[in-house]
């Protein structure tokens, strides 16, 4: 093997969730994933911290990138439509790699309860980063954690979504928290 592959990161992905699926996250060694990939392990940590970082990684630059969404926003705009910008925002990550093994990804994390708590955490994180964002607007505690909490709401399912249909993830997010937002009024009997 040379010093650089081509193409490293992605073929260790593709690598870890084949062998994820195939035989379960925990049975799946390091090693096993750079072998896979025709990589060494040494590479495998230049990419990565440890295997979950396979299947949760970038959640920083989400983060920021909703933040940084939320703090561009017109003053004058309200909680949700700074909590929509945020989730528009996230879309220049979701392409056409992300969208390939989305599902693959998905099905590893539903079938691991470390996994799936992993995942939990890092939605909680995403609603911290939000809700933090928009007190700093000076929007009030407990709205900036309900308008935060529905964008997370609103990621999630227009994730699903996305998966399901491919697509700008920011237009199906933006469709899906004026879903959100609509049940949210159905709830107090408004049309």
């Amino acid at each position: 093997m040379g010093r650089w592959e081509p193409d490293a990161r992605a073929r260790l992905v593709r690598a870890a969730l084949d062998l994820f699926s195939e035989q379960g996250y925990e049975n799946t060694a390091v090693a096993q994933i750079a072998e896979r990939a025709g990589l060494t392990k040494s590479t495998f940590f230049r990419h990565f911290r440890d295997k979950r970082e396979v299947l949760f990684g970038g959640q920083d630059e989400l983060a920021g990138l909703m933040t940084g969404a939320i703090a561009a926003t017109p003053v004058e705009a309200g909680p949700l439509a700074a909590v929509e910008a945020a989730l528009v925002a996230t879309a220049v990550t979701f392409g056409e790699e992300r969208l390939s093994h989305g599902a693959q990804r998905l099905a590893v994390i539903a079938g691991n309860d470390e996994l799936r708590e992993r995942s939990a955490l890092k939605m909680v994180g995403f609603a911290v980063a939000m809700a933090d964002a928009l007190k700093a607007r000076g929007v009030p505690e407990l709205d900036a954690a309900v308008a935060a909490e529905l964008g997370i709401l609103a990621f999630q399912r227009g994730y699903d979504r996305w998966l399901e249909a491919g697509g700008d993830f920011g237009e199906i997010a933006r469709r899906t928290l004026g879903d959100v937002r609509a049940a949210v009024q159905a709830l107090e009997g408004g049309e």
